[in-house]
């Protein structure tokens, strides 16, 4: 019987859990939708000219305001990718080959002196 119990009350307990999160992600979300309002009518309201010196219609200000988010964002993911390389310290390219070219060279010298080796213990 306790069995039953707990595992009720642990059912019980897990959906409250869900029920506030639930409730939380509800909150959340209608605050954002709130601050995407505020944000399109205040976009709405502002003047924003075309080359004529004309006012946009809401589309096109949308369509501005997208592009410039656009720009925002792409600037922000090249930034990030070049921390990100930064950090993890990639090699490029040009610098691999260096590299491989290094080790041919000194793969290609210990042979010579491996030969060398050899011949001298050969000749004693």
């Amino acid at each position: 019987m306790k069995t039953k119990t707990l595992l009720e009350l642990l059912t019980l307990s897990s959906a409250i859990y869900h029920l506030a999160k639930d409730t939380h992600l509800l909150d959340r979300i209608n605050e954002m939708s709130e601050k995407g309002k505020d944000n399109l009518n205040k976009m709405a309201s502002d003047p924003i000219l075309d080359d004529d010196g004309n006012e946009l219609e809401l589309i096109d200000k949308i369509i501005y305001k997208t592009s410039q988010v656009k720009e925002e964002l792409e600037q922000k993911i090249e930034e990030s990718v070049a921390k990100f390389y930064k950090k993890i310290n990639i090699a490029h390219l040009d610098e691999i080959r260096a590299l491989n070219e290094k080790i041919e060279k000194s793969d290609s010298a210990i042979a010579l002196l491996e030969a060398r080796l050899n011949h001298l213990e050969t000749k004693e």
